[in-house]
């Protein structure tokens, strides 16, 4: 006999339905097949279905007499009476809902070697469902929150199988299972995304673009955005085009038909990387950059450029992490879901690259160690390589550009004029060419200055090339020396101030701050520049300058000034842009007394966060060039600015850089307690979540006096806070209880209720932790009505996680399962992938506890997946211990000791007593399991040690439990 809940509730045998009798009896049906193969209390089945009157135990009876009548005829089910109740035996393939989740586990083993077999899978267990799980059964009279929906699995199965049938080339059964799914919920960003790659796929731009409209406007009604996934994907339909962050094609070009040919060449033949190296000026950006354009159809999924300013003046190299950042944010990667380590960057870009064909333009390296992580492995990508040194024998095939041909030169000038000017000129345009050092970029500025003054002769232009003299020896630079003569002063002066900037590149506004002007005349100046070709524009209304041309604006001494304006233009901007960005951090912002005229205003965060990510290089270039030069206060107070950004994206490598830097700088003055005590407080909190809780101690512990002496109780209870974390990782409980205490306290006197919150969920969890329920449930649920009432979204996910931990300890699963589920969602809303992955792993918890083993496997994997992008060492240690616990439930004593053995690992490395304690107990317990008792023996004294040294009760359940054994294992 073969049950189906996955739509309407039916029994069929041989082909043919079987009648399960009438409502009441289908409401007892479903609670044991709910509880398929486990044990139901006769009176538990009463109070199920009959909740408002006590059902006689003869009316139970009755009705499992009726359906043992029913399912005797097929013999190959049956329902057993127990000592305590009754029990419905059934195989996995004859329940609908076991059998999905047996298929979809055995996909996901095999997707990766046999992605065909996978798509067999996922079809026989998408075709399984026939509408919404159990639609003709009220399910408040089987269970009501106690009933776990398989109905979110559903939208899950057919994404997977939609990317595999997309990855085959099977994209019209993708486009025909996607579109009904996509109607029912457009808010999907990921199915809407892979419906639109499926009607891309088959020629339907318009149809594409369609769904990106109703899922936006379905968004819109959610307050939210569409991510970059889909926006790309937008774009891509309207233009027809792939994914490309390439400037324009160089105009004009010409000559260089060796090299294309070479690099055209390495692309036929699937080579990894070109690397293309010459001289300044020589035109190495233009060749690869036009080589890209003229690939585009070799390479349909992307044409890619991340600059890597080896060479730039006044600018740090690009680091590996950064470069790879920028390229996965290119490749549709949310940019909150990229990780923190370069290792795992590495492999989230290959991963993304894997089955495409995409250019990756990796423009002025400074080494060969730079750009070996960036290079695609996959044979079907190619990264074209800019350098002025040479690479190495595994970087990519050398192509060396030498100054262009006389001919060569001469017909690029030509084709940058205009034709009347110049034609019959030869010989002055072979003068002026020659003047330039046969190189691109001073021929193009030399072109542009003559097209301004429409009214010279060629002779005129060559005379002042002349008097100019060389750049060295025969570069070329006289063009730019010319061409700067010929700007007003006002240009003269930001083409200077322009070479001395720290950062890459500049926009409107922190042009005016550099030059002291207004934006509209900034924006004037910048024009005239870019239109001489002495400036190029990166974006609109933001432009940067080539590394040759920036080394010959540069003023020596830098126009110190100007800089301190451009620097308190950064310091006020960056100071809105996080208050509008994150307003509950408003309060905990470092003063300034800086003044800038043309500060942005911010209108809402999302403005405030578009600025910060913008800017983002220009403001780690300002904090180190304040360090340089002698300005602390802008260098501590942009560093404490940025811990958020860094902190919110997962870029730890920066976070923690930057940090150091300021305490370098603020710590070697002056007894400067308030830029001491900010900095000191950012690094605890960094070091705590890198899981460097010693490290962490000792910096809050140095904050905490600085705070009080200047009287600030705001820095004081948030430092107690930051004492209180890594003490009770240590294992000092008492002590973290008293710092929380302390600092629940301040957080009272100055009426902070964000603090006052986090303070008291601290509480709970310690608590929690000594077994004292009732006050950790106080403590949670008041501090989740405070983050409630004031709208602070994130913490309002991490205090459910932590009130739902409570409730299952308590019993309460279905509560519990209920402040998961809503820690889950206000995580996602906000894009907290910590407190996701904590609150899946906490749903696949409770699944465990009833027993739904495949159920919790798929929500630990899913909090595996989010948690990779997050460098949270107690996260990953907590993940390892519930993964073992589930898989030694249901028997799979090896995974489980794997993983145990993992989160010992961690535990040991990060010091966290507490994780030790139950990482020793889990491997004790599993070693047991497995009759390895002389093993066990060490992890079981181990555990019951560090439970009684914290003073925690689970010291006195490790007792019992080996005091109940009959083995090695028995004390």
């Amino acid at each position: 006999m073969e049950f189906r809940m996955l739509g309407p509730l039916e029994a069929w045998h041989d082909g043919a339905p079987v009648q399960l009798g009438d409502q009441q009896q289908r409401f007892v049906l479903v609670v044991l097949l709910l509880r398929a193969n486990k044990p139901v209390t006769s009176t538990r089945l009463a109070e199920i279905i009959w909740p408002e009157g006590e059902a006689k135990p003869t009316l139970v009876r009755s009705y499992i007499k009726r359906l043992r009548d029913v399912v005797q005829e097929a013999g190959d089910v049956r329902i057993e009476t127990t000592p305590t109740g009754y029990l419905l035996r059934v195989g996995e393939d004859q329940l609908d809902t076991l059998r999905f989740d047996r298929l979809r586990a055995e996909a996901t083993e095999v997707r990766a070697e046999d992605p065909r077999r996978a798509i067999t899978l996922l079809r026989t267990a998408v075709g399984l469902w026939r509408g919404k799980f159990l639609e003709d059964i009220d399910i408040d009279r089987v269970g009501g929150a106690e009933v776990i929906s398989p109905d979110e699995s559903y939208p899950d199965a057919v994404g997977d199988l939609a990317e595999l049938e997309l990855e085959s080339g099977d994209h019209r059964s993708a486009r025909d299972r996607l579109r009904p799914l996509v109607r029912s919920d457009p808010a999907s960003q990921k199915h809407a995304a892979l419906l639109m790659r499926a009607l891309l796929a088959g020629g339907d731009q318009v149809g594409a673009l369609r769904v990106f409209t109703s899922t936006r406007d379905a968004l819109a009604g959610l307050r939210m955005e569409p991510g970059p996934v889909l926006r790309k994907l937008a774009a891509r339909a309207e233009r027809g085009d792939p994914p490309s962050s390439l400037p324009s094609r160089p105009g004009g070009f010409t000559g260089r038909a060796a090299e294309i040919a070479a690099l055209e060449a390495a692309a036929a033949a699937g080579r990894r990387a070109v690397w293309v190296s010459g001289a300044p000026g020589v035109g190495k950006s233009g060749l690869a950059i036009e080589v890209a354009h003229r690939l585009r159809e070799r390479f349909p999924d992307g044409q890619l450029l991340v600059r890597l300013n080896g060479f730039t003046p006044g600018v740090a190299e690009t680091t590996v992490g950064d470069a790879l950042t920028e390229l996965l944010v290119e490749l549709g990667v949310p940019a909150e879901q990229i990780p923190a380590t370069v290792g795992r960057k590495a492999r989230l870009y290959q991963d993304t690259l894997w089955g495409t064909r995409t250019l990756v333009v990796l423009d002025n390296a400074a080494s060969p160690e730079q750009i070996r992580p960036l290079l695609p492995e996959p044979d079907s990508c190619l990264a074209v390589v800019t350098s002025r040194r040479m690479g190495d024998a595994d970087t990519g095939e050398p192509v060396r550009l030498s100054p262009l041909p006389p001919e060569d030169a001469a017909e690029l000038f030509h084709a940058l004029t205009d034709p009347p000017r110049v034609r019959g000129r030869a010989a002055e345009v072979a003068a002026i060419v020659r003047r330039c050092g046969f190189l691109p970029m001073p021929i193009r500025v030399a072109a542009a200055l003559f097209r301004r003054h429409d009214r010279w002769p060629l002779s005129h232009l060559l005379r002042l090339l002349a008097e100019s003299g060389p750049w060295g020896t025969d570069d070329g630079i006289a063009a730019v020396r010319v061409s700067c003569r010929q700007l007003g002063e006002p240009q003269r002066v930001m083409f200077g101030l322009l070479g001395s900037m720290p950062g890459p590149d500049i926009d409107v506004a922190g042009g005016a701050a550099l030059a002291g002007c207004t934006p509209a005349e900034a924006r004037l100046l910048l024009n005239d520049l870019h239109e001489v070709s002495l400036l190029e524009e990166a974006a609109p209304e933001r432009y940067h300058m080539l590394d040759p041309l920036k080394e010959f604006a540069a003023v020596d001494p830098p126009p110190e000034q100007a800089l301190v304006r451009l620097l308190d233009f950064y310091l006020v901007a960056l100071a809105a842009a996080v208050a509008a960005a994150y307003p509950f951090d408003r309060a905990q912002l470092p003063a300034t007394d800086r003044s800038c005229p043309v500060t942005p205003v911010f209108a809402d965060a999302g403005a405030g966060l578009r600025w910060i990510t913008a800017e983002r290089d220009n403001l780690v270039a300002a904090i180190h060039h304040a360090a340089a030069h002698g300005l602390p206060g802008h260098t501590w107070r942009l560093a404490v600015l940025l811990w958020r950004y860094f902190h919110t994206t997962n870029q730890f490598e920066d976070w923690i850089a930057t940090l150091e830097l300021a305490w370098e700088i603020v710590s070697a003055g002056e007894g400067d307690d308030y830029g001491e005590a900010h900095v000191l407080l950012r690094l605890a909190t960094a070091h705590d979540r890198r899981g460097q809780h010693a490290e962490a101690l000792d910096f809050a512990a140095q904050a905490l006096p600085k705070w009080q002496r200047l009287g600030d109780p705001r820095g004081e209870a948030a430092t107690l806070c930051a004492l209180a974390i890594p003490t009770m990782e240590l294992g000092k409980h008492d002590q973290a209880m008293a710092l929380l205490t302390a600092a629940l306290a301040k957080y009272e006197q100055t009426e902070d209720p964000r603090g006052e919150a986090h303070a008291l969920s601290m509480l709970g969890y310690l608590n929690e932790q000594h077994g004292n329920f009732a006050v950790a449930l106080d403590r949670h649920e008041s501090a989740a009505r405070i983050l409630r009432e004031i709208g602070h979204v994130q913490g309002t996910a991490h205090v459910l996680n932590n009130l739902g931990s409570v409730q299952e300890k308590l019993g309460l699963l279905a509560e519990a399962l209920a402040s998961y589920t809503d820690a889950h969602a206000y995580a996602a809303e906000v894009g907290d992938h910590c407190v996701e992955a904590y609150a899946l792993n906490n749903i696949g918890n409770v699944h465990r506890q009833r027993g739904r083993y495949v159920q919790a496997e798929r929500y630990h994997d899913k909090a595996k997946e989010v948690a990779a992008n997050v460098p949270d060492a107690d996260l990953r240690t907590q993940l390892y211990l519930d993964r073992g616990a589930t898989a030694l439930a249901r028997g799979a004593r090896r995974d489980a000791l794997t993983a145990c053995k993992a989160a010992l690992d961690l535990a040991d490395g990060h010091g966290n007593r507490t994780y030790r304690a139950r990482a020793h107990r889990g491997v004790a317990e599993t070693l047991h399991a497995m009759g390895e008792h002389e093993g066990a023996i060490a992890h079981w004294a181990a555990a019951e040690a560090e439970f009684a040294a914290l003073e925690l009760p689970e010291a006195g359940e490790v007792r019992r439990e080996r005091s109940a054994l009959e083995c090695a294992c028995s004390p």
